[in-house]
């Protein structure tokens, strides 16, 4: 079966492109055109039976999409579907499935099954597992391992994947030069840059990305092109080996639109306010306009534990910008404890980002916890054996009012502005902080 792409690009309409263009409120014509040059995405697996298709991309209405997923400390699929049924209901547009564990296979198909919008993964989170339970170890894992779990994944129905591709030896190398405070931050690609630097080799998501394109086409998989190189704090920002990968990832773009595979580029991260619109451009110059999803970005590095409310700031100007998709950030991405330990917060980036903006080094207070351990002062993120939906919902809810506001926005049309009014009233009333995070011009 022909890819979303390769059918527009023949002239035809496809039933996806009919909801498309009925949701945005746009002709189904320049949905058409639109999927066939690339700066829309519509992210919809054939496998995906239950499927509502969205698109994402130039025009269209700022996507949400909320995380979701298991893991060996808790493996239980039925409080990820809770969640996953209330991000539905609350307005998200897709799901990232970041299960981990011995039990991924089965969450994954579960929530494709039980989802009516997009599901993304990250194959590279499997294959290190089951690198490590067949090998030992992640940088035993073969090409050969990720191309299989890539190739399951898209079996199975995923919509999107986020494929690390852009990590490259000479991304590395430009980065090892500049110096970072905190190198590598992205989980996939610091898995990834490790297998490298070990085996001495260059990326097998780079090398083999002819392969994946074969796998993709098949299932008319969309590929989300990770962001491996991105800024871990503000510091960070914009800096060479961020710069270096989103160029790959640039190429990256044209070879997949070549093979009529869909493609999306993920975007950083820890960003200063006064750097985001400058990030969005880079990208939509870079790689041709193609959809850019972004998470975040992070405005400062001085609030652990208040991470939706920073990422909320960051997503509504980067959305304001030009960024397509809005990844939610949760506390629980930066600062995790439990109700037995609780680590003190990552003070690197913090502490050296404070030092480098406002010339001191003053912290909080630190107090002591129960079993001794300094903690700085600072919002509690407890977990429990089932955890709650609740703030990642709430979050889900305000993202997606907030991007559904931008895309309002955009329009010229009064009609276009009586809704924006509307809207941005509804969450003024709702949500106290989106009366700061929705401050810019309708």
């Amino acid at each position: 079966m022909a890819t979303q792409m390769q059918q527009a690009r023949e002239g035809r309409i496809t039933d996806a492109m009919k909801i498309v263009a009925q949701e945005e409120h746009i002709p189904v014509e320049t949905i058409r055109e639109r999927v066939a040059n690339g700066t829309i995405a519509i992210c919809a697996n054939v496998n995906h039976e239950n499927l509502r298709p969205r698109g994402v991309g130039e025009g269209l209405r700022v996507k949400v999409n909320a995380n979701i997923g298991t893991s060996s400390t808790f493996p239980d699929i039925e409080p990820e579907l809770e969640k996953l049924d209330e991000a539905v209901r609350c307005g998200a547009d897709a799901v990232m499935d970041l299960s981990t564990g011995n039990n991924i296979d089965i969450s994954r198909q579960r929530i494709i099954e039980h989802s009516p919008i997009m599901v993304g993964t990250v194959p590279l989170y499997q294959a290190t597992v089951r690198s490590i339970r067949e090998h030992g170890a992640v940088v035993e894992m073969t090409d050969d391992d990720i191309l299989e779990t890539i190739e399951q994944q898209a079996k199975d129905g995923a919509d999107f994947m986020t494929l690390h591709c852009g990590v490259t030896r000479s991304a590395i190398e430009r980065m090892r030069r500049q110096g970072r405070i905190m190198d590598i931050v992205s989980r996939g690609g610091s898995f990834i840059a490790g297998w490298m630097l070990h085996n001495e080799m260059e990326n097998p998501l780079y090398e083999r990305y002819d392969d994946i394109l074969d796998i993709c086409e098949k299932y008319d998989v969309t590929i989300s092109l990770g962001d491996g190189m991105r800024p871990g704090c503000t510091a960070d920002a914009t800096d060479r080996g961020q710069l270096t990968e989103l160029i790959t990832l640039g190429e990256l773009v044209d070879r997949a639109w070549k093979r009529g595979v869909q493609v999306m580029v993920e975007g950083p991260g820890h960003v200063p306010y006064d750097q985001i619109e400058a990030n969005m451009k880079l990208e939509k110059r870079l790689c041709r306009h193609a959809p850019f999803y972004v998470l975040g970005p992070l405005v400062t590095d001085i609030a652990p534990g208040y991470d939706h409310i920073t990422a909320a700031i960051g997503g509504t100007l980067a959305a304001v910008s030009g960024a397509d998709f809005l990844c939610y950030v949760t506390p629980a991405e930066h600062r995790a404890s439990s109700r037995a330990a609780s680590p003190p917060m990552p003070l690197t980036s913090c502490a050296a980002c404070r030092v480098r903006a406002n010339g001191t080094s003053r912290w909080p207070r630190r107090a002591k916890s129960s079993t001794g351990t300094a903690r700085w002062n600072s919002p509690s993120i407890q977990s429990s054996p089932r955890r709650s939906a609740a703030p990642a919902i709430r979050l889900t809810k305000v993202l997606a009012r907030c991007a559904a506001t931008t895309a309002l926005s955009r329009s010229s049309t009064s009609t276009s502005t009586k809704r924006t009014a509307r809207v941005r009233t509804d969450l003024n009333l709702r949500y106290p902080l989106c009366s700061f995070i929705t401050i810019y011009r309708i």
